[in-house]
């Protein structure tokens, strides 16, 4: 690192010139980056999916990404009937299908079922399958459908709505876009710079500003080159624009805290810098590092999306760290004094108020651990009652069109499994013949509101049938998801069913092929960061303690989580929304590599100064209050900057966005706070010499020098007597 901040202030002009045409092209690749990402939930080789994919081929919609119909709605006045009004009602119907003519459509004229229709025969509803969604500049089928309806509410006096699951679940006349949540998030960046200012109270404020926009569209550049080679999953985005605001900020802040605390103590400023890199700028490898390989760890498992976020969230620490190490020194060491401007704050001395936050939590080191530990163990008890899924459509919209549609079909006896239908495709030359049975079977089974085979091109063609079942209850949570085994139970023997498709199905998939995978997963994540901190720490017990607390930590969150979403004990008082019920399925994978890397910066910039300090004092105590005096500001600010940044997200009208924002945010207050300030200093206050232990069998491999136990003393060399201790021009204070 000391050769490095020599040759970069040496060359400082030629660095801030690379990274100023890196920033500028970046500013033109992140504009192209969305349109080259695809939106990809494939599971290979999972029934659910599978299935999807072999109705795709053969139908053109409904592929694994468009499983969940929209429900288009008619009611007639009080006093007349459906069958009464079927004259205007039934052209309409086929106005529909030719709005949309990749679309599959069934209603109550094409599968003449009485399920279509409610008890008081006034309202009736219809399936539209749209094609396969690709790409978020695909147009919407209800924007392709509205027209007809609009057409036709003018015409006759009969009420055309749009509702379904997902419609309900884009709001209400409001659309999340790309740009859209890009924007929300610049806007944290306002708030940033409140803290940041706050921070410094100087124009240095700016600097990490600078730092996190040159970090992110660099990344957004190497991610558009990474998508001419392999495919990049739309989630990558959200993970460069969030997490790389934070990681290029929390390294900055860091380093430049570094490089003024040695200013302060009298070092000219190359040598600061050259200091700051020595030790800050170490400590910001050492995080990227363990952060960027333990998210390969993602790698392992078969799903593209998460295989994408692995690789996405690898970028950013790295992309952060050659920005940090390189352009941040070459600012220092030229414009750095100039804009330390005005010098309200001053780096001699630590943190009164953590020092004694610090002495505090040393003096009563036992019930900072034991009101930390049982804190934490209450946020984490509810995770033992997550539910993994979607979100209910209650939990989606409270007004509107769509909302009182939906309730319209469900008040007048149609189940509210409608949003949530179980599609069973059929092959073979009885197919028709063994349709006829599926019906029969699957309208016996318990669970099951009703089954249908219209008999039209739509849903028949060559030696293939499709059957829609559509069960009593939403199949959008694992519990409610078993009615797809039962199913499947009454299915068996009857000839030519491949499998079976829909919202049920794909919970169940990513069940299978995610979290019964994710032991091996976190294990793997766990191994590989316990061994890379053995070689940041030079111990054994602060690396396990750390990997533990990260994942306590994670664990903690999951449970506020449930409580305030899937329970409700929040959304409602907050948002207006009701619980959840479940956890959107491929949300707790994203939380984890967010709050996984995130919390691990933290860790390691708080134990690597204790670990510097603990070496230039030999004292655990001292190391601790010294450490969390001079890290305890910074991390707190870097938390307090995500923090904005996931409440502006907040603001989406989303709920599946609005439950990501508050688990990061409730997230990354938690493990700053009760994990970082006030569990951590205890432990190794705790922990005493132990932390500091490492055996001959871990440090050989590792190439470091072993220290022992506790109350051992390893013999000096017999040619080398013990010397006293001096400090060099590059040794610190």
């Amino acid at each position: 690192m000391e050769r490095l901040a020599h040759f970069v202030l040496r060359h400082r002009r030629m660095v801030m010139l690379a990274w100023l045409v890196m920033f500028i092209i970046g500013v033109g690749a992140a504009s192209k980056v969305p349109d080259r990402l695809n939106v990809d939930f494939s599971l290979p080789g999972q029934q659910g999916y599978e299935t999807s994919k072999d109705i795709l081929d053969e139908y053109g919609n409904a592929g694994p990404t468009s499983n969940v119909p929209v429900i288009v709605t008619a009611t007639v006045p009080a006093g007349q009937s459906v069958t009464d009004r079927a004259a205007d009602i039934e052209p309409v119907m086929q106005k529909l299908r030719e709005a949309i003519p990749e679309a599959r459509v069934a209603d109550f004229f094409s599968a003449d079922k009485d399920l279509f229709l409610t008890k008081d025969k006034r309202t009736t509803w219809a399936y539209v399958y749209p094609k396969e969604f690709e790409s978020f500049s695909d147009p919407l089928p209800d924007d392709a459908l509205q027209p007809a309806l609009d057409e036709a509410n003018e015409a006759t006096d009969v009420d055309w709505t749009i509702t379904g699951y997902g419609t309900l679940a884009a709001g209400e006349g409001e659309e999340s876009s790309d740009s859209a949540l890009l924007v929300e998030v610049l806007l944290g960046g306002v708030g940033a710079l409140v803290v940041l200012s706050s921070l410094f109270a100087s124009l240095l404020a700016l600097v990490p500003l600078l730092i996190a926009a040159v970090s992110i569209l660099t990344t957004f550049l190497v991610v558009l080159l990474l998508t001419y080679v392999m495919n990049v999953s739309f989630v990558v985005q959200f993970l460069i624009a969030l997490i790389g605001l934070g990681v290029a900020i929390d390294y900055a802040l860091l380093l430049v805290n570094r490089w003024r605390e040695e200013r302060a103590h009298g070092r000219d400023n190359h040598d600061a810098v050259v200091v700051a890199m020595k030790y800050a700028g170490h400590a910001v490898v050492a995080s990227a590092g363990t952060v960027a390989v333990s998210l390969c760890a993602l790698l392992v498992i078969p799903v593209p999306l998460l295989r994408s976020m692995g690789i996405g969230g690898m970028l950013i620490p790295v992309v952060s760290t050659l920005v940090v190490c390189t352009l941040l020194p070459a600012l220092l060491g030229g414009i750095g004094p100039r804009v330390d401007w005005p010098r309200i704050r001053h780096e001699d001395k630590p943190s009164r108020g953590w020092s004694a936050w610090a002495r505090g939590v040393v003096k009563r080191r036992w019930a900072a651990a034991g009101v930390a530990t049982l804190l934490l163990g209450l946020l984490v008890a509810p995770i033992f009652g997550i539910k993994i899924g979607q979100a209910r459509t209650e939990s989606l919209a409270n007004a509107g069109p769509a909302y009182e549609a939906l309730h319209t079909l469900v008040d007048g006896g149609i189940a509210a499994g409608v949003v949530s239908p179980i599609e069973v495709l059929i092959t073979g030359p009885d197919a028709a013949e063994s349709a006829g049975k599926v019906v029969t079977a699957a309208e016996s089974t318990p669970g099951v509101f009703g089954a249908f085979a219209p008999s039209d091109g739509q849903w028949r063609k060559g030696d293939s049938v499709l059957v829609d079942v559509i069960p009593i209850n939403e199949t959008v949570d694992t519990d409610q998801a078993g009615i797809v085994d039962d199913l499947a139970a009454s299915l068996d023997g009857i000839p030519g069913v491949v499998g079976l498709s829909g919202t049920g199905p794909t919970i169940q998939d990513y069940i299978e092929a995610v979290y019964k995978n994710f032991p091996l997963s976190l294990g793997l994540i766990a191994l590989v960061t316990f061994i890379l901190l053995v070689r940041t720490f030079r111990s054994i017990l602060l690396p396990l303690k750390a990997v533990l607390l990260n994942i306590i930590s994670v664990a903690a969150t999951f449970g506020a989580t449930v409580l305030f979403w899937q329970e409700g004990m929040g959304s409602e008082q907050i948002f207006d929304i009701e619980a959840t019920g479940a956890v959107t399925f491929w949300l707790p994978m994203l939380i984890f590599a967010f709050l996984f890397g995130l919390s691990m910066d933290y860790e390691v910039f708080i134990l690597a100064r204790m670990r510097e300090e603990y070496d230039k004092t030999g004292d655990t105590d001292a190391a601790v209050i010294e450490g969390l005096a001079r890290t305890g500001r910074l991390v707190t600010g870097a938390a307090m900057i995500l923090f904005l940044s996931f409440l502006a997200l907040a603001s989406s009208p989303g709920t599946d966005i609005k439950v990501l924002a508050t688990a990061l945010g409730i997230g990354i207050l938690l493990d700053a706070t009760i994990v970082r300030a006030l569990l951590v200093p205890a432990l190794v206050s705790l922990f005493g010499e132990w932390n500091w232990w490492l055996p001959a069998w871990a440090a050989k491999p590792l190439r470091l020098e072993p220290n022992p136990r506790p109350g051992k003393r390893l013999p000096l060399p017999p040619e080398e007597p013990e010397r006293e201790m001096v400090h060099s021009g590059s040794e610190p204070y």
